[in-house]
């Protein structure tokens, strides 16, 4: 039985196809960030050597995984790792790090900001904030990453007897888990509008993007399962690193 050098496993420990055992170590350095965006993966002789198997095994392996979008080829120089681009089917209300975790993504996210205040007008009206003692918000600004690398920028606001309780919270994975599970909010619907636009400034900067960079302007109102509006967000993602998928039927 062949040896491998440390941090590859030994093939013959596992009974799938050894292209498919190769695809998938592969896949994992990639999705944990051990090669990251544009980096060059080894040269195909010389994952050859290291995986003690045929070029065509190794063709297989990088088709593949060419397939699936996790790396691209450049015309006699090799193959590199693509930009992390997440896919998110709507099927049900879930935040950001439980739809990308389902795929083998790792999510994380930045808190930029958390503070209460006068929210604009729009999220006033749609969180029903009325009356001098219930016009403030929360307003929690975060950064969120994608294979550690910064795909969206998140303004969320909660109403004020919600939102106070984030203070004191680890704001680094999705909140829908906080205001469930700690907070014993029963999450129920959620209205999204889609739109394109261009980059502003605060989004340039904490993305990384070049001045009027394309995103994807996303925004959604949370609702709890008695109706009442309790998380209203304005979502910005770079325009290359995210998609959405919708699955509807028509009954």
């Amino acid at each position: 039985m062949e040896t491998f050098p440390q941090g590859f496993p030994n093939l013959g420990d596992s009974p799938q196809p050894l292209y498919v055992q190769i695809k998938e170590n592969l896949r994992k350095r990639i999705l944990d960030g051990t090669y990251r965006p544009h980096q060059k993966l080894p040269s195909e002789s010389e994952l050859t050597r290291l995986f003690g198997v045929s070029r065509i095994t190794i063709r297989q392996a990088l088709r593949d995984l060419h397939n699936e979008g996790l790396i691209f080829s450049s015309q006699g120089k090799g193959s590199f790792v693509s930009k992390p681009k997440a896919v998110q089917t709507v099927r049900r209300l879930e935040g950001f790090g439980e739809a990308m975790a389902a795929q083998g993504y790792e999510t994380t996210a930045r808190l930029v900001s958390i503070e209460e205040i006068v929210p604009p007008q729009i999220v006033r009206e749609s969180l029903r904030l009325s009356g001098p003692q219930a016009r403030t918000a929360v307003q929690v600004k975060r950064v969120r990453y994608l294979n550690r690398v910064p795909v969206s920028l998140e303004t969320s606001y909660f109403p004020f007897d919600i939102g106070r309780a984030l203070f004191n919270q680890d704001l680094s994975g999705d909140i829908f888990p906080i205001l469930e599970n700690l907070l014993a909010i029963p999450l129920g619907a959620a209205n999204i509008s889609i739109d394109a636009g261009l980059a502003n400034e605060e989004v340039q900067e904490h993305l990384g993007l070049s001045e009027a960079a394309p995103v994807l302007q996303v925004e959604r109102l949370t609702h709890d399962r008695s109706g009442r509006p309790i998380d209203y967000e304005f979502l910005f993602f770079s325009g290359d690193s995210f998609k959405y998928r919708f699955e509807i039927d028509r009954s």
